[in-house]
């Protein structure tokens, strides 16, 4: 089933593109435009194009665009997804780095609501930020905040991350409280998967899962790897797996991606991905034995 994932590139001169993306090495190709990974959303299509060959499903179609933090890039980019209807055959659509804006937001949103088959929704990112000072947070299927934007989540007077109150910031203790308010105000997706050093599955419900295993530290200081995360669990889903058990298979790869390569501070995210079908091959022998509580870690050929 078609899917697509929508950001910009950290580029003045990369122009609006709507294709189907591959990766090349370092490098995210869509169209005739070839961009390095380093991290945002060509790091998202990068994991999500792997993780797709990977699991043998089709590649994502990526609609990007320049940005470099004026808001003049994502402004076409929202008039591009409302003029065209952008996603009449998609099942998923993955909304990633966009300049926050809440009429854009809101005129995508009633477009993809009048459609006859709704696509399922995820939100990271800037996109995530427009979606609930939007108030329609509760639209969408997935969430994938870090604690940081957990906490903006959860204030519910907070109009931008930058003016989330203080006390709530970065107390990992306190992500299970943070997700419950956030529940409570109504601004949260129908799932929520917090990235942290352990990484929580949440909905409405409660914390359904908490994924602190194996514990990479050297992943920390790579920029991009929630990024990755968030284009692997799309690339679950896509798979025919639902939403919560898609989180937590992704946690999961995205940790054992990192113990498998066991990266220095050094690393770039791209060298990262190269032991992620590794990680996905090791996930799903595990899923396939109930009995093994870790699988065993393949030796990376880097």
């Amino acid at each position: 089933m078609p899917w697509t994932i929508v950001g910009t590139v950290p580029r003045e001169d990369f122009p609006l593109v709507d294709g189907l993306c591959r990766f090349d090495g370092d490098t995210l190709c869509v169209e005739n435009q070839r961009v390095r990974v380093r991290r945002g959303t060509p790091a998202l299509l990068a994991a999500a194009c792997i993780s797709a060959e990977s699991l043998g499903i089709g590649l994502p179609r990526a609609i990007l665009v320049g940005d470099i933090g004026t808001g003049e890039g994502s402004k076409r980019l929202y008039q591009y997804l409302v003029d065209s209807m952008a996603f009449q055959k998609d099942h998923l659509v993955v909304f990633h780095y966009l300049q926050p804006d809440v009429d854009w937001h809101n005129r995508v949103l009633i477009s993809i609501e009048d459609q006859r088959n709704r696509p399922l929704l995820i939100a990271d990112a800037g996109y995530m930020y427009v979606a609930k000072m939007s108030g329609f947070a509760a639209s969408y299927d997935l969430f994938t905040p870090d604690i940081g934007e957990m906490a903006f989540l959860a204030d519910e007077s907070a109009p931008h991350p930058f003016y989330t109150r203080g006390f709530l910031l970065h107390n990992e203790h306190e992500v299970p409280r943070l997700i419950a308010r956030a529940y409570r105000s109504h601004n949260a997706a129908t799932y929520l998967l917090v990235k942290g050093q352990c990484d929580y599955v949440a909905s409405s419900e409660g914390v359904m899962a908490t994924i602190c295993e194996p514990s990479t530290p050297h992943m920390e200081p790579i920029g991009g790897t929630g990024d990755t995360l968030t284009g692997i669990v799309a690339a679950l889903i896509e798979a025919g797996n639902d939403v919560g058990t898609a989180a937590q298979d992704g946690a999961k790869t995205n940790r054992l991606m990192g113990a498998i390569y066991q990266p220095s501070p050094a690393s770039s995210v791209a060298e990262l991905l190269s032991a992620l079908p590794q990680a996905l091959k090791a996930i799903g022998a595990l899923k396939k034995n109930d009995n093994v509580k870790h699988p065993e870690l393949p030796s990376a050929s880097l």
